[in-house]
């Protein structure tokens, strides 16, 4: 190592970028690109131990290395592959193969030979690239005179900067060199000592510290520390054995006072810590680094932005005094305290709540709400009706309470985007806050901060999401909450929703009382039922029956189809689906009361027809706008293969557009054979009642369930047995005796319904009756089946079908009478969806028609009936079977 080096005239030059390497020190380098490559190849690894190349540093704009230290910090090595003759510490310019930019790179005019201790080669699967890792030790600093390219990398011309042994000799007994020398290895030998004592090392430092040169320890020591880029070429060039010692000592000193600052923390740290606070040591040395540094003011200016926010969020005097005296509460607390986080997150939340900002509401048009409304849902009328009305009043009195709207209908009618469509009349902010699923009560009023993991309620939470004080909030699915040990949820949201109580709503997180009066309460839900009666006397409900079929096809035309096909990326220039096919997915493909069914198979057959617009192999049309290239080049191709044909798409020609130029010739028009390939076989036939009463003994019916109303059959049949009723179908118990009283009024009018001979015939002797209702999987249970029971029991025991065009429903009583039943709207709804033509309802029922469509009406005949007897009269061909003799 102290040897002295000949240098050849000229050398390959290595470039570390951003990276220096200095005389006596060591650094491992990968080599990947083709130039490095090359360069070790032929100049270290053909020429063995013999080898020489020259490290040179370079800096430019990137400052990226493309070729990285393993051991030491990274290394340009390779970056600059390329450039033209030119003198060192000149700009050299190179354009870049990737990019056609200008990327300039800066020669430094000195640098340093290296020879390499090791050398190993490897080969990059699957591409087969020659990679190289070299280890390197700097000898000697040269001097560029001349910097040229051989091949793909650099060469220079180069003059060495040591100094011979006579001029080192001379040097050596200068004073000021003496007395330089003394004091770096006074300092070098202070830091060797402290540390050997952290890192139980330091010997073979300190054989370095007697066997080496000092001008050469200098570079070797500076070169084992992490100092900037400057300071590395600083080093380089301090060709003056004093003045590099000088900035050896300078830095060997200052790595010195950080490791004793370091040492200070420590001991200040650990000086201060007692065993329960021990887990705070990360922090505390945090601190104490801050404190050292002078930049300890930092959680400060985040108190001080807190309290400016808080200031600004409008809080009603006696909330801003809780948030004062939480917030001093705070300033005395220090960052790594428990309830440190959970008190500043709880200001933040208070800061962050609208207190005062609202949306700014513009002068209601009704009009225009109404045509909006009309434009975003057809039908509904009752419903859009009462939202004007609302708005009228807002209108009138702004200050005015609004009452909280409960939409109730089955799935797929609209309720939630009429929420949507409040919203945007009122030009509110919208929030949906689903419950569907919510038992604990928490969710509602928040939990208490003295659990962990405590936070606000939904709505306090969505309150702060949405900003204004005065949004409109959907709570959707309101019926289908539960409740269990945690608490009701239902029962919470009796003061959300009360407009005397919510002024004053305290959520157990916030616990100061916040104004929920402004805001405009939409709920949703698919029954009434499970709602407790509380809570849905609080709210006006509104029911949203399902839709008609031709109600079902208006909105398909003008909601539907458009939405399916622009969400399939189609127009009506690629696929139509005309009204006839529209009707027919309908009729027989979806029995709904809301679109959803009907949108998934619109959505199907869009698929469809995307998949074969996808795979049409049409010649792109020259648009107008469109310029053909013409070369000849471009004509050969063409003349080659006259398939191809190639045209620039200038920038302003939008996707539509170029959508457009693959257009087929004409639309794909959906018909009857693409329906049956693409949905399947029908589902649902006309002819299915008429097929299911084929038979004595089976009745049709009309049910109300959560996804609207449906027909139900009721078959009835007997066997040999001992008289017992069997009842199957997963029948609740209201179902269940709805059976046996039809059972006990059949058997006691048996003489009157010309049904036994005699009152003493048993009309059960000897045989069972089995009663079952079709989809067993389907729970089951109410009393309107009543009607329909007797008819069924009647059928059986006359052997008399009954009409195929009729359905019924309505609960009886044990002597007959014909009670009324919910849901009346959406069992005509169904029978029309079925193909019934005639339908029997208790005849205090008659005020509920007033609901239902009158295009459904005018095709329907209604028949009330006020006793059992009258159903039966009208259920049969020719009248009540009583009026012919009985074959039992």
């Amino acid at each position: 190592m102290g040897e002295s080096v000949e240098l050849p005239s000229r050398l390959a030059i290595l470039p570390f970028r951003n990276k220096v390497l200095l005389p006596g020190a060591i650094i491992r380098i990968r080599c990947t690109s083709p130039s490095s490559v090359k360069l070790v190849e032929q100049e270290l690894w053909q020429r063995e131990e013999k080898g020489l190349i020259g490290i040179l540093p370079v800096r430019d704009s990137a400052e990226t290395a493309t070729s990285g230290a393993a051991v030491s910090s990274g290394v340009g090595g390779e970056s600059a592959e390329r450039g033209l003759k030119n003198q060192a510490g000149i700009s050299d310019t190179h354009k870049l193969d990737s990019k056609n930019q200008q990327e300039v790179i800066h020669w430094h005019n000195r640098g340093v030979a290296a020879r390499a201790l090791h050398l190993s080669r490897g080969v990059e699967k699957p591409s087969g690239r020659v990679t190289y890792i070299v280890v390197l030790e700097g000898l000697c600093r040269f001097n560029v005179q001349e910097l040229s390219t051989r091949g793909t990398y650099y060469t220079a011309r180069v003059t060495s900067l040591d100094m011979n042994k006579a001029v080192m000799e001379l040097i050596e007994q200068d004073q000021e060199f003496i007395a330089l020398s003394r004091q770096f290895k006074a300092t070098a030998m202070e830091l060797i000592s402290i540390l050997e004592q952290k890192q139980k090392t330091g010997g073979r430092t300190k054989v370095l510290l007697e066997t080496v040169p000092v001008h050469k320890l200098a570079d070797i020591f500076v070169a084992s520390f992490e100092i900037s880029f400057e300071e590395q070429l600083s080093m380089l060039d301090a060709v003056d054995v004093k003045i590099r010692l000088s900035k050896a000592t300078e830095l060997v000193d200052r790595h010195l006072q950080s490791i004793r600052v370091a040492e200070k923390i420590t001991q200040k740290v650990e000086g201060q810590l007692s065993k329960s606070q021990k887990e705070f040591l990360l922090r505390q040395q945090m601190k104490a680094i801050k404190e050292e540094l002078g930049d300890n003011d930092d959680e400060e200016d985040d108190l001080v932005a807190l309290e400016r926010k808080m200031e600004g969020a409008g809080m009603p005097a006696s909330i801003w005094k809780h948030a004062l005296r939480e917030l001093r509460r705070l300033k005395k607390m220090q960052p790594q305290q428990p309830g440190y986080n959970s008190s500043r997150v709880y200001l933040e939340l208070l800061a962050d709540l609208p207190w005062e900002k609202a949306s700014q509401e513009l002068e209601l048009d009704l009009k225009a709400a109404k045509e909006r409304l009309d434009a975003d849902h057809y039908g509904l009328s009752k419903v859009k009706q009462r939202i004007i009305e609302y708005l009228a009043v807002r209108k009138l009195k702004p200050e005015a309470r609004g009452p909280v709207l409960c939409f109730v209908g089955p799935p797929g009618v609209g309720k939630t985007s009429l929420a949507s469509s409040i919203a945007a009349a009122l030009d509110r902010k919208f929030i949906r806050i689903s419950l569907g699923g919510v038992k604990d009560e928490a969710d509602i009023r928040g939990h208490r901060r003295t659990y962990i993991g405590s936070m606000p309620g939904r709505l306090i939470d969505g309150l702060k999401r949405v900003g204004v004080r005065n949004p409109v909030m959907l709570l959707d699915e309101i019926d289908k909450t539960g409740s269990d040990v945690r608490g009701d949820p239902a029962s919470a949201l009796l003061e959300v929703l009360d407009p005397e109580q919510n002024k004053t709503f305290n959520d157990h997180y916030l616990n100061v009382p916040f104004d929920l009066s402004k805001v405009v309460f939409v709920a949703t839900a698919n029954r009434m039922q499970p709602i407790p009666p509380p809570l849905l006397d609080r709210m006006e409900v509104i029911e949203l029956p399902g839709y008609t079929p031709e109600e079902k096809l208006k909105i398909a035309i003008r909601h539907l189809i458009p939405r399916v096909l622009d969400q399939h990326g189609l127009s009506s220039d690629f696929l139509q689906i005309p009204e006839d096919m529209v009707k027919l997915v309908i009729q027989r493909y979806t029995r709904e009361a809301g679109v959803r069914n009907l949108e998934r198979n619109l959505a199907a057959l869009a698929r469809a027809a995307a998949v074969k617009v996808a795979e049409q192999e049409h010649l792109v049309p020259f648009a107008k706008d469109v310029q053909r290239l013409s070369s000849p080049l471009l004509d050969g191709k063409l003349a080659e293969s006259a398939e191809v044909e190639m045209e620039v798409i200038p920038m302003g020609v939008n996707n539509h557009e170029i959508s457009s130029a693959f257009m087929a010739a004409s639309p794909m028009v959906v018909d009857e054979p693409m329906v049956e390939k693409v949905l399947g076989p029908p589902r649902y036939d006309d002819k299915e009642t008429a097929e299911r009463v084929a038979n004595p003994g089976v009745s049709v019916g009309l049910v109300w369930t959560a996804v609207g109303g449906e027909v139900q059959f009721v078959e009835a049949t007997s066997m040999a047995g001992k008289g017992d009723l069997h009842l199957t179908g997963q029948l609740g118990d209201v179902i269940k005796e709805s059976a046996q009283i039809a059972l006990t009024w059949v058997r006691a009018r048996a003489t009157e319904l010309k049904l036994a001979i005699s009152e003493e015939t048993n009309l059960l002797e000897g045989r069972d009756i089995h009663i079952h209702f079709p989809a067993g999987a389907v729970p089951k249970d109410g009393p309107s089946a009543g009607v329909t029971l007797v008819t069924s029991l009647v059928s059986l025991f006359s052997k008399k079908r009954v009409r195929a065009d009729t359905a019924m429903t309505g609960e009886m009583t044990l002597r007959g009478m014909v009670l009324p039943v919910g849901g009346v709207k959406d069992k005509v709804l169904a029978a029309h969806r079925y193909g019934i033509k005639r339908v029997i309802l208790p005849e205090r029922n008659l005020k509920d028609l007033v609901e239902v469509p009158a295009t459904v009406l005018s095709s329907l005949e209604i028949i009330f009936a006020k006793r059992v007897e009258d159903v039966l009269d009208h259920a049969f061909e020719g009248g009540c079977p009583w009026r012919q003799h009985s074959k039992l």
